[in-house]
């Protein structure tokens, strides 16, 4: 069966080589159950993967120039929009005001008219000559000629400053015009600018397509070895539970393992220490051929629940139950176990019991790292070549071999903690590493955050379905959606309404083309990490029920609504939600 028929989450996204690993339980005089077939890897998603090859990083390089050049013309691209706007608006007042200066002039040029047309009427047009005519009274000539000058006078100054302020509004209109003309052309060169950019993303873009088509064609493979390996290893855990319980010694507490010096319970013996004397919180039961490891009953209870979240997604700062973070998995199987241990790979390096490396057993805990940048995971070993560990570059839980040059300690939850130590830390400016994936600080541009995925290029073996067809996150941003769509729909009666979610870096490109001035710009959209979604159904307008259900409960589930799309902040977008984890 391939890994995409199976039930989600299922198998772990990686990119390395194939990720099988062996559950052999073989440690020093002890019986190993039958063993997986598969050579383990040396760490998932490690340097050798097609998503790590030369010819994608050159590919990726690209992307992230003509991404840069796209962000740079984004501000062009804004500005030269508000001039052109700018501009337009101030066309639109110069053609008001001229229309009303030329309405003005009309009335005037009306009532002169008028006038001239009563004149008429009256018997022709009114001059010196007709009034002098006209009248029999001199005195009466006289007035009607200085009448006669003032109208003329009048009615020549009103015209002539009503075609002042025509002129001077035309003059207006035609410099708006000018402006106009010259913000179009602007905003016509940052177009074709920006056309050119699109070209040459979709060039990259049709170049990441088919490389991420061979990369997701391997993934698919590994992921099914994967699970094969998966299903071995726990079956073997399964065998060696079972052959200890047969034998009557699954029940032994721990606090009967601590001290084999003052004697063992029953006919059980101690295991030899590297260094000399008896191993503490484990024992064997002498046997032919070979005698029997036995582990204290809350390191098998914790293993158990190990081997149950093989598969499930890894998420920085989650706590299980769909997905889970290196120390989290740690302190979750062992408080099942009824042993407390605190949460992060630093807290329980500083305070469990160490033992001495070529010691190691089954259920102790293993620490990873290097002298750059300190301490940098930690997984429970399952024999001194394996560990199970929630693996931030496998993006998984996984079974993965024990790279022997990378361990800085072991630690046995079962004995009594120690004294909190210094945790190894980055040296020189390294990096700091979280459950073996490099942590990055805020300004970095996130190219290799994910798994080490490009944004937009993360192959759809690695993802997970939301439900409605199309729709994909990541692993457990995609178990919290669908739990959250369950709540939502008993309230509502239907599942939550989605019409975006997981965008490759070719729709990124695509919808910049459409939206430049709107859009993220290629590379850099949360919607690329598979870590965002658009939704409907009411949830895209602000103050409706379904709105309000999302801001009351959203974040249960690990989702929030983003402060810039918020009302009032500029890019109100209610329909806009990021998983940021649990």
């Amino acid at each position: 069966m391939s890994a995409r028929s199976r039930s989600r989450p299922s198998v772990p996204p990686t990119h390395r080589a194939v990720l099988a690993a062996v559950a052999s339980l073989a440690v020093a005089l002890a019986v190993a159950p039958a063993t997986a077939s598969a050579a383990p890897s040396d760490q998932p998603g490690g340097t050798s993967g097609v998503l790590d090859s030369r010819d994608l990083d050159r590919l990726q390089e690209k992307a992230a120039e003509v991404q840069d050049d796209l962000r740079a013309q984004q501000d062009e691209v804004v500005a030269a929009r508000e001039e052109l706007a700018e501009a337009q608006r101030a066309v639109e007042e110069a053609r008001a005001v001229l229309a009303d200066k030329q309405g003005e002039l009309s009335v005037h040029q009306e009532a002169v008219a008028g006038y001239a047309s009563a004149v008429y009427r009256d018997g022709g047009a009114l001059s010196r000559l007709t009034v002098l005519l006209g009248s029999g009274d001199p005195g009466d000539v006289l007035s009607a000629m200085g009448f006669l000058d003032a109208v003329d006078s009048h009615a020549a100054k009103v015209i002539t400053v009503a075609e002042t302020y025509r002129r001077a509004a035309l003059d207006e209109q035609q410099r708006a015009q000018a402006v106009l003309d010259r913000a179009a052309a602007r905003a016509d060169e940052v177009s074709a600018r920006v056309a050119e950019l699109e070209a040459a993303a979709d060039a990259v873009t049709a170049e990441l397509d088919e490389a991420l088509d061979v990369v997701d064609g391997q993934l698919s493979q590994l992921q099914a070895e994967q699970v094969d390996v998966n299903e071995r290893t726990a079956a073997n855990w399964r065998a060696y539970v079972d052959q200890l319980a047969a034998a009557g010694l699954a029940a032994t507490p721990a606090a009967e393992l601590r001290t084999p010096e003052r004697g063992l319970p029953g006919a059980l013996v101690p295991v030899a220490a590297s260094g000399g004397g008896a191993q503490a919180g484990a024992a064997q039961q002498p046997a032919q051929p070979s005698s029997v490891l036995v582990l204290p009953a809350e390191t098998l209870t914790a293993v158990s629940a190990a081997m149950e979240a093989l598969g499930r997604p890894y998420a920085p700062g989650t706590a299980g139950p769909d997905s889970w973070d290196c120390g989290s998995l740690v302190r979750s199987v062992y408080g099942r176990a009824g042993i407390p241990l605190p949460g992060t790979q630093g807290e329980l390096f500083a305070t469990t019991a160490p033992v001495a490396a070529a010691d190691v057993l089954p259920g102790d805990l293993v620490f990873l790292g290097t002298p750059e940048s300190g301490l940098g995971h930690v997984g429970i070993a399952l024999d001194p070549r394996t560990m199970l560990a929630a693996d931030g570059r496998a993006g998984a839980v996984v079974v993965r071999t024990l790279p022997g040059d990378q361990v800085l300690g072991i630690g046995r939850p079962s004995l009594p903690a120690r004294a909190a130590v210094a945790v190894p830390e980055p040296a020189d400016g390294a990096l700091r590493v979280e459950c073996g994936n490099t942590v990055y600080p805020p300004s970095y541009d996130g190219a290799r955050a994910w798994g080490g995925y490009p944004n937009g290029l993360i192959p759809p073996s690695a993802m997970c379905p939301l439900g409605p067809a199309g729709h994909n996150l990541r692993c457990d941003a995609a178990a919290a959606y669908r739990a959250m769509s369950q709540a939502y729909a008993a309230t509502f009666g239907g599942p939550i309404c989605i019409t975006d979610s997981y965008r490759t870096y070719g729709s990124q490109v695509r919808l910049y083309g459409e939206k430049p001035a709107l859009a993220a710009v290629p590379g850099t959209s949360n919607h690329g990490w598979g870590l965002a979604v658009d939704l409907c159904g009411g949830i895209e307008r602000f103050g409706t029920p379904q709105y309000a259900w999302m801001v009351a409960n959203a974040g249960r589930f690990g989702f929030l609504h983003p402060t810039w799309a918020d009302p009032g902040n500029g890019r109100e977008e209610p329909w806009h939600w990021e998983y940021a984890g649990t």
